[in-house]
């Protein structure tokens, strides 16, 4: 992983980290089931930002790095995990 994209997918998942532990407090301080709904999708979101992220630096760094080098097996290799990770996404 390139080193931007590590840095700004820490500090995401620090916030996310932070929004967790929110949503426990609600739940152990029995907030509205609503409001523990909303900050619950809030997470799935961002969490899906991170991802996409990742995805990106990816097909930017090593699918790209299988291309220019001209390895169809390593190509080949690449694009099947690609196709995987974006089906598991899907469910």
């Amino acid at each position: 992983m390139q080193q931007h994209t590590k840095s700004s997918c820490r500090k995401r998942l620090n916030r996310i980290e932070g929004q967790v532990r929110g949503i426990s407090r609600m739940v152990e301080e029995d907030r509205y089931c609503i409001d523990v709904i909303t900050q619950l999708s809030a997470v799935r979101a961002a969490l899906r930002r991170v991802e996409e992220e990742v995805l990106r630096d990816h097909v930017a760094h090593c699918v790209e790095e299988a291309i220019t080098k001209g390895d169809r097996d390593a190509q080949r290799i690449k694009i099947a995990e690609l196709i995987e990770v974006l089906s598991r996404a899907q469910r």
